[in-house]
């Protein structure tokens, strides 16, 4: 898992409408990096609402939201489009980046083991570091204490 002060792992993905998003891109925006297990979900749909109502609160901090889960573009576009979302999503099919973010583990439901996404999110500062992460994450109240962590880094 990753720590706070560590470089980020570079990602290039391609978000909802195929164009490839890299870290790179971003270089000197402040990042909120959350990963997720799959589109359309309820955990997922709420987490996904709740960013897109604080948007214009997270671009007055001069950041950008990024979702990311194993599904395809094509799916998180229908997602977009099915819960007018405006965060951008993030295809990860092979799971490369998940791994590198260590968000791809092995989980437990009803007695069966699989591997799958750890809901977690991930605070990237300016200069490619991780300034807060959180791990497990439950979805209610989240997207508040993300946007307080992301002020009191600001300070």
């Amino acid at each position: 898992m990753l720590s706070i002060n560590d470089k980020a792992p570079e990602f290039v993905l391609p978000n909802q409408d195929e164009v490839e998003i890299g870290l790179r891109d971003l270089s000197g925006k402040w990042i909120v990096l959350y990963f997720y297990p799959k589109d359309n979900t309820p955990g997922c749909t709420t987490e996904a609402c709740e960013f897109t109502e604080a948007l214009p609160a997270f671009e007055d901090l001069n950041a950008v939201i990024l979702g990311v889960s194993p599904d395809s573009p094509k799916k998180h576009r229908n997602f977009i489009e099915k819960k007018n979302l405006e965060i951008t999503l993030l295809s990860d099919e092979n799971t490369q980046v998940c791994n590198a973010y260590g968000v791809w583990q092995l989980k437990k439901m009803c007695g069966k083991e699989y591997m799958g996404v750890v809901r977690s999110t991930f605070i990237i500062n300016p200069k490619g570091e991780i300034a807060a992460l959180w791990s497990n994450v439950k979805v209610k109240g989240h997207v508040q204490e993300v946007k307080a962590k992301l002020e009191q880094l600001q300070a």
